[in-house]
């Protein structure tokens, strides 16, 4: 850089838009206001690639363990008590939130992260050199390498705050689900009694009560659940003690130990040292885990919302059966018109879960020899995932499953019409006999009472107590 380019540029005010930082490149210009430095602004201006950015998350997490950090590592001896607790209230400021808008960097950067970590590095340094009576920049008397990432390498806390800020955001997740399930089985039980006509190959099948099919979304959910939280054990294993390639060269020895016992006091989480540091830093086993039980979830949540948008369908020419709440208007051409956006909005959300979840496994194959590189490709779709799916179930609970209504009649009208009520004359009559008069009422056009008696051997009596659809619903009794 020339030296024109290292003088700060003046604002109209005669304050100077910017500063001069200097990094192990040398020196390159910095927003005035900011307090991000070299390595921020390097990342900033080769990376203006797409417009997503490192999730705030991540930024908090990686900000709770810079915190935790500096308390270690005053207790070990190795930084000085004003300073560590400088940067340890400057760390805790960042993952409260108060600074987000200093972590302007994209997600498309290097692939270890190293340039959100030296993001938050440079951000905690400054305003803990504030803190001590110092200044910004060079006029620091923090520094971000020295200081804030002593005992650390981004190739080991990059990932820690990946799990970290995982385990985080689980936590509304499982509530958002949690929600829903209660929502369906009070559903399950409002409608136990509902008999309708069931569904195969999206042809007519023998009767179910919606109660039922309600218990089976709920079971599905349930299932999920479970995937989820048989995940978790191996995210709250952290890389934290590492350091460049697993070995931990530059920490002390208890480092890693110290910091994660720190975070699970702080964070309420049971976090634990990774059994091989190796395999934490390579690859990402734990977080595909995590988000194909989130993909369990997207499929389980795309069946239950395309089974309500066919039994709503209509309000005339569909289905019928039941009646989604309707939210806002429908189309901008079709008066009147009210659309199943809950369940489109679900949907859609659930297939873009579906992509991450092909991105992430990609990206977690591409692990080579002591690290994978596409960290932060899969810290955010993770994320994103979790975030999309505890939102969408939030608003498909309070906006769609709380106000489904049954249109009994039209209920009670497709069932008696069904031609497949006539499975309960097989251990009567036997199969083929059954099968005629089915085949019978549907070219004649009649109902199936009127076949059966238009074929003769079933009497109105015998066809009335052996043709009940509410003795249809299970095993017949011993």
């Amino acid at each position: 850089m020339s030296e024109q380019a290292k003088v700060p540029v003046q604002s109209m005010t005669g304050v100077p838009s910017s500063r001069v930082e200097s990094d192990s490149f040398g020196a390159i210009e910095v927003p005035h206001e900011a307090l991000w430095g070299g390595q921020t602004e390097r990342s900033r201006r080769f990376f203006a690639i797409g417009s997503q950015r490192m999730p705030l998350e991540l930024v908090h997490a990686l900000a709770e363990i810079k915190s935790a950090a500096a308390s270690v590592n005053r207790d070990l001896g190795l930084l000085q008590p004003a300073k560590a607790e400088a940067v340890a209230m400057a760390a805790a400021r960042v993952a409260a939130g108060e600074f987000d808008t200093q972590f302007p960097l994209s997600v498309w950067q290097t692939g270890s992260g190293t340039q959100s970590n030296m993001n938050v590095n440079e951000v905690i340094a400054n305003l803990a050199s504030l803190a001590l009576g110092g200044g910004l920049g060079a006029a620091r008397v923090v520094h971000p390498n020295d200081d804030v990432n002593l005992g650390q390498s981004s190739n080991d806390v990059f990932p820690t705050a990946m799990h970290v800020a995982v385990v985080l955001q689980m936590r509304p997740l499982f509530f958002a689900l949690e929600r829903l399930r209660g929502t369906v089985r009070a559903k399950s039980a409002a409608f136990a009694d509902v008999v309708k006509v069931g569904r195969t190959h999206l042809q007519d099948a023998t009767p179910v009560t919606l109660g039922q099919e309600f218990s089976g979304y709920e079971a599905q959910l349930a299932i999920a659940d479970a995937a989820l939280r048989s995940a978790l054990p191996g995210v709250h294993a952290l890389a934290i003690g590492g350091t460049a390639v697993g070995t931990g060269l530059n920490t002390h020895h208890e480092f890693g130990a110290r910091v994660t016992a720190l975070l699970s006091e702080r964070l309420s989480a049971p976090f634990v040292v990774a059994d091989n540091l190796f395999a934490a830093m390579a690859g990402h086993e734990p977080l595909v885990l995590v988000h194909g039980a989130l993909r369990t979830l997207a499929i389980a949540l795309t069946k239950i919302a395309n089974d309500l948008r066919l039994m709503g369908s209509g309000p005339r020419a569909g289905l019928g059966e039941i009646r989604l709440p309707a939210n806002e208007p429908g189309s901008s051409i079709m008066p009147g018109k009210v659309n199943p956006t809950q369940v489109e909005a679900m949907t859609m959300v659930c297939t873009q879960v579906m992509g991450h979840d092909v991105a992430v496994g990609i990206a977690a194959s591409q692990g080579h020899f002591e690290l994978n590189v596409y960290k932060p490709l899969i810290a955010y779709n993770t994320l994103d995932s979790l975030h999309l799916l505890t939102d969408a179930m939030t608003s498909f609970a309070a906006h769609c499953v709380e106000g489904i209504e049954v249109d009994a009649e039209r209920m009670r009208s497709l069932l008696s019409r069904s031609l497949m009520l006539v499975t309960a004359l097989v251990p009567r009559i036997g199969y083929d006999r059954a099968a005629a008069i089915a085949r019978h009422a549907q070219d004649a056009g009649l109902g199936l009472r009127e076949s059966a008696l238009a074929t003769g051997g079933i009497s109105a009596a015998e066809f009335d107590d052996w043709v009940d659809a509410r003795k249809m619903l299970g095993p017949e009794p011993s």
